[in-house]
Order: structure tokens, then C-alpha cells, then sequence
């Protein structure tokens, strides 16, 4: 099987990250308002494909559909309709993220989807900075993430979710759900693994089990994986360290790992 390269992410291109992280918000409050929802909320992500993120198809009063995309090639922001109608934003140009999405859901309500958006899940009135060559190495992560994420979801059977990437942190992640089940916010769920991938900050991949044990923390990791539990619960593996070396097979130890040592909370497959 071809390795897979995993790109530099320098420390100076968190601004760019950062941009990106702002813009995603911001295409991606239509289809919270306006997509189908899904119980698991999967249609407020955004979806890896060659050109960039792209959001699910949202549907329209004339039974048409649209899309929002961030075009990793031109440097985009992208709004394009089942008809061929579309608009695009030069997200070079330094604007804000609440200008963006201040834009989207004003063309949006010209193809008739109007109210119910929460302005303040992408308010952001930060001064924004644009280098395409960061931009192009996120992009490039994430696409390489992608593919060591689809070669680890492969082999798990009908119990896992798609691999997409959440707005409101900027991650990717797939979900594995246990046949164990829980009791959360007066609902009962399945219990479930995520494994995933952060690039802000210190960069890394996570897996974390839900419901989260604490007997957990100490547990022997693979090499440079540690346990975090402020702010969150469960595991972490720097970026550079699965860069350092082979990255599909180092992801797969460690989630195998990970896995076996949440699988009596899990439940198995």
C-alpha cells in the first residue's frame, strides 16, 4: 500500500489556521439552519474532498439543492446551486468571519432560505490574515488525514459514522459506536470512540472513549501518546511524532490500542 506523506505545519501558520477554523463557522451555519437535520448532528459538517470542505446538500423551496465549499485550489469560499447558479468569495481579501457569514446567509435568502441563523456561532470580528501556502498545507492535512482515517475505517465494520470535519473546533474525526449504552442528557445513547485529528495549537490526533473512564488514565500508550483530561477526556499523539514516521501505520497502532483498552465500556463489535 502507497505511505502517506503527512505536510509541515509550521508554528506561523496558525493565523491562516485560524482564518480557516473562522470560515468554516460561517458557511456552515445554513445547513445548520436550513439541512436536514440529522440526529447526530452529521449535517452541520463539512466533508474532505479533493477541492477543499464541502458542506451536505441543503435543500431549496424550488426543489433544488446548495452547497457551500472552501476551495483549497482557488482560495475560495464557495456557494453553488443544483442549477449551476453559484458565488464565490476570495477568502484572500483579509475579511472577518461574521462578514462571510453575514454574505452567505444573504445570498442564501435570495434562493429563499431565510431566518432561523445563529449569528452568534459565527460572530468574529477579528482582524483575518490568508497565506496560500499555509492554506494549502492545511488543506493538504487534512486530505492526507483523511486518507489514514478511510484506511482505519475500512476495517471497522457498519458501526462507524463518515469522516468529517466539525466547524466549531476545526477537527476531524470519525465516530465507532459500542453496543453498550448510556444514559446522557435525559437520552440513552450508545457509548462510542472517536479518533480523530486537531490541527490547532500543539497539532495532534486524539481518541477519545465516551462514557470516559478514569481507570483509564496511566494506561501504557503507544510511544509519544499521552492522556489529557482538562477540558476534555482521553488520549492524544503529537502531530510530528506520526509525522516522524510511517503516519497510517502509528494512527492504527494507536487506535487499535486505545480501543482495546476502552472496549469493556464500549461493548464490542
Amino acid at each position: 500500500m502507497t505511505p502517506i506523506h503527512l505536510p509541515e505545519l509550521r508554528d506561523d501558520f496558525e493565523p491562516t489556521r485560524a482564518s480557516l477554523h473562522a470560515y468554516a463557522r460561517a458557511i456552515a451555519v445554513v445547513p445548520r439552519a436550513h439541512g436536514v437535520a440529522h440526529p447526530k448532528w452529521w449535517h452541520v459538517s463539512l466533508k474532505p474532498r479533493p477541492e477543499g470542505l464541502v458542506t451536505d446538500p441543503v435543500p431549496l423551496p424550488d426543489g433544488g439543492s446548495v452547497a457551500f465549499a472552501l476551495d483549497a485550489v482557488r482560495h475560495e469560499a464557495v456557494m453553488r446551486c443544483s442549477d449551476g447558479w453559484e458565488r464565490r468569495w476570495d477568502l484572500r481579501s483579509g475579511m472577518t468571519g461574521s462578514e462571510l457569514g453575514d454574505a452567505v446567509t444573504g445570498v442564501a435568502a435570495e434562493r429563499g432560505l431565510e431566518g432561523g441563523y445563529e449569528r452568534e456561532r459565527y460572530q468574529d470580528n477579528a482582524p483575518r490574515r490568508y497565506d496560500a501556502d499555509a492554506a494549502a498545507a492545511y488543506f493538504g492535512a487534512f486530505t492526507a488525514v483523511h486518507g489514514i482515517l478511510e484506511r482505519h475505517r475500512a476495517g471497522l465494520g457498519d458501526r462507524v459514522g463518515p469522516i468529517q470535519v466539525w466547524p466549531h473546533g476545526f477537527d476531524m474525526a470519525l465516530e465507532w459506536f459500542g453496543t453498550h449504552h448510556y444514559e446522557k442528557g435525559g437520552e440513552r445513547r450508545p457509548a462510542q470512540l472517536s479518533l480523530g485529528f486537531d490541527p490547532g495549537g500543539s497539532r495532534y490526533f486524539y481518541s477519545n472513549p465516551w462514557p470516559f473512564e478514569e481507570s483509564l488514565v496511566g494506561a501504557p500508550l503507544p510511544h509519544g501518546a499521552v492522556w489529557h483530561t482538562e477540558g476534555w477526556q482521553g488520549s492524544m499523539l503529537p502531530y510530528d511524532t506520526v509525522r516522524a514516521g510511517d503516519p497510517a501505520a502509528i494512527v492504527a497502532q494507536y487506535a487499535r490500542a486505545v480501543f482495546e483498552l476502552a472496549a469493556p465500556a464500549l461493548g464490542r463489535r
